[in-house]
């Protein structure tokens, strides 16, 4: 599968966020803070999961007509990694 750019650059925002938190409980940060941050690193997971969901469900759609053969099991495929992720 092809990822776009767009995966690529949510993935390094939820790095970036990760490393912060790293640096907030090095520096004892309160608890409040910190799972606050660590619930909008998951949040963005969450996203991104269902960003590649999508992605891979019209790429697969596209291949799968393009071969003239469209079936249900891409899409089935699709809601399991989606089902999967939750």
């Amino acid at each position: 599968m092809d990822y776009s750019k767009q995966i690529t650059n949510r993935l390094n925002r939820v790095d970036g966020q990760l490393q912060g938190v790293i640096r907030m409980i090095e520096g004892a940060r309160e608890c409040n803070d910190v799972v606050t941050q660590l619930s909008a690193i998951k949040g963005a997971l969450d996203r991104t999961i269902g960003l590649i969901v999508s992605e891979n469900l019209e790429q697969c759609v596209r291949t799968s007509m393009a071969e003239g053969n469209a079936s249900d099991e891409h899409v089935k495929q699709a809601v399991n990694l989606l089902m999967k992720s939750r």
